[in-house]
């Protein structure tokens, strides 16, 4: 394990689509959503430690946050290994405030890119892949990771390689489209060079810093001007006089769909990026009924195809249901179907207006 190698989570995200459960006080990342004992936080945080020294794994989260991840991680990481947000900023400018950190720890550093909420089993083969990245990570390639797609999924963004690098470890990238309607999606998959972004990105500090500054000029002298401030007493006023400046943008806008140099290699291991409650329903062990119970006892009387979800191992009675997203919490039941668990955000929304007498 080299000391050269760094680990960057993100984990500022507030889980809108698992309301109930995920609230913005405290959202998915930091619940076990699949009633395995560990949160998602703790899960991604445990892969990366057979790759990387918990000493040089950061961290970027809002700053309500640091008090929870202190508490589930604390025994593995000092508070100065949590990069707090004033506020949220998307995915570009946490990446480049973090790299531009580990830059003036270590001016070597090869650096993993993780979201805090993706579920990955294979452990063994997630660690090989990303050995793989860390060796191909130069002064200039930018490596991201593609999910070969299995269905014409409308919820991912894909990625496009050249069909003639597809013998190399290195496949390079020719274009990265976001979330597509269901014929583009099918397109993809039967053009056979098309993968699904996972979101994972590994890279050098040199190369990543060098690509803000090409192609995010602007968002590159915003932080990289309170440079000698970093990892100093003085950090934390830079941050907050500064961060609030910077453009809402993800860094596949900002520097992915922008860069030369962008490469993919096909993940190995398995992948879900726990998009919404249905995501959780397909994972999950099923009864004789194709029900999916995380965290309960159910028994079921003429149901099937649900998922329930509760807090504290309850007991749950249903009969004549079909198809339905059942969650329960200390504060709030959801009863919800199945066929659209896509709109759950906005139906979380809308009650809550309704609760706090808010209503139009």
């Amino acid at each position: 394990m080299s000391k050269n190698y760094f680990a960057i989570i993100m984990a500022g995200g507030i889980g809108s689509r698992f309301w109930p459960s995920s609230t913005p006080d405290f959202p998915k990342q930091f619940l076990d959503m699949t009633g395995e004992g560990t949160s998602l936080l703790q899960s991604t945080f445990g892969r990366l430690e057979d790759v990387i020294p918990s000493s040089n794994i950061f961290i970027v989260t809002q700053s309500r946050y640091q008090k929870i991840i202190l508490d589930q991680l604390g025994d593995k990481l000092s508070p100065d290994q949590v990069i707090c947000e004033p506020d949220r900023r998307n995915t570009a400018p946490c990446i480049l405030m973090a790299s531009l950190k580990i830059k003036k720890i270590n001016s070597d550093a090869k650096i993993i890119i993780c979201p805090s909420d993706h579920i990955i089993v294979d452990q063994k083969l997630f660690s090989q892949d990303m050995e793989l990245a860390l060796n191909h990570a130069d002064e200039k390639n930018l490596i991201t990771f593609g999910i070969r797609p299995d269905f014409p999924s409308t919820g991912f963004g894909y990625v496009a390689i050249e069909k003639d690098h597809t013998d190399s470890e290195l496949k390079k990238v020719i274009a990265f489209t976001e979330k597509p309607d269901k014929p583009t999606a099918q397109r993809f998959i039967d053009a056979q060079n098309y993968f699904w972004n996972s979101g994972i990105f590994v890279w050098s500090a040199t190369a990543v810093l060098e690509g803000f500054k090409t192609h995010a000029p602007v968002l590159y002298d915003l932080f990289y001007k309170g440079f000698d401030l970093l990892n100093t007493p003085s950090e934390e006023a830079f941050v907050s006089e500064n961060y609030l400046l910077a453009d809402n943008i993800s860094v596949d806008y900002a520097l992915m769909e922008k860069s030369d140099h962008i490469f993919m290699i096909p993940a190995r291991f398995d992948w879900d990026d726990l998009g919404s409650w249905k995501s959780i329903y397909d994972r999950q062990p099923k009864d004789e009924g194709k029900n999916a119970v995380v965290s309960a006892q159910l028994y079921a009387d003429n149901a099937a195809r649900n998922l329930i979800k509760t807090d504290a191992n309850k007991k749950v009675v249903i009969s004549g249901l079909d198809d339905f997203i059942i969650v329960d919490t200390e504060e709030v039941l959801m009863i919800y179907p199945m066929n659209k668990n896509q709109q759950v955000k906005n139906i979380s929304e809308k009650a809550l207006k309704k609760f706090n007498g808010e209503e139009d």
